[in-house]
């Protein structure tokens, strides 16, 4: 099941920055019709308004906050695409003095935040016809770094969130995607210490367009992330994407 994203309408959580910046301007420049930039701060996203006007609609979306997603979600109830671009990052040891409030911190937009979208805009997608639900994960989500540990564990977790809604909204006629950047030239990677490794975000933003058209689950933009889908391809079609009964 492929889309078009031609005269589409596109949600992008973390839209101000980035990945989600490029995924906007990329998509814009693609033919969607309208794309919903989500960001904690709407004027965050005044000079995309400026440059492309009503074709960006700005949305207050903070994945911390529950509220915040069901209140766009009433708003924005006429999406045929969305991508959970927004995340949250914290380096620091596995052992550190606080490495539990970081996994907590981290857990609750990178994995809970995912599922309160999903609950939001699963139902939206689903009366508007089918559409796809889009959700940035990592390659950290299969191999883990020991100096950012509670941020590998997040992104598995939200991983594992990603393959069950594959399953489930399969079923109801929704593409689910699970896409995987190595580093990537944002302020993230430079937090992280990948600056000198980093490759630039349009490569995400062009890899989504090209599993928009084909019928990948894995989405592995870079190079790092071409290198682990390479070697995980096996498992991941034969068991991660495979029909394989729970009993």
């Amino acid at each position: 099941m492929t889309e078009n994203i031609n005269n589409k309408v596109i949600l992008v959580t973390g839209a101000n920055r980035g990945i989600g910046k490029v995924i906007v301007e990329t998509f814009l420049a693609a033919g969607a019709a309208k794309v919903y930039a989500a960001v904690r701060n709407i004027a965050s996203v005044d000079f995309l308004v400026k440059q492309y006007g009503t074709r960006v609609v700005p949305l207050h979306i903070d994945l911390a906050d529950p509220a915040s997603i069901n209140a766009a979600a009433e708003t924005a109830r006429d999406v045929d695409i969305v991508i959970n671009n927004a995340g949250t990052f914290q380096e620091g040891e596995l052992l550190a003095a606080d490495a539990i409030e970081s996994l907590s911190f981290q857990m609750d937009i990178n994995v809970y935040g995912l599922i309160n979208m999903a609950k939001a805009f699963v139902p939206i997608l689903k009366a508007n016809g089918g559409g796809v639900f889009a959700q940035l994960n990592s390659v950290v989500s299969m191999k883990a770094f020991g100096n950012f540990a509670a941020y590998s564990a997040s992104k598995a977790a939200s991983y594992s969130i990603t393959q069950s809604l594959r399953e489930i909204l399969g079923e109801q006629g929704i593409r689910v995607l699970s896409i995987h950047p190595g580093p990537i030239a944002t302020d993230m990677a430079d937090a992280a210490g990948l600056t000198a490794m980093a490759e630039p975000p349009i490569s995400v933003a062009e890899a989504i367009i090209a599993a928009l058209n084909s019928n990948d689950f894995h989405v592995f933009p870079d190079t790092m992330a071409k290198q682990i889908g390479g070697a995980y391809q096996s498992f991941a079609k034969n068991i991660v994407e495979a029909n394989i009964s729970e009993g």
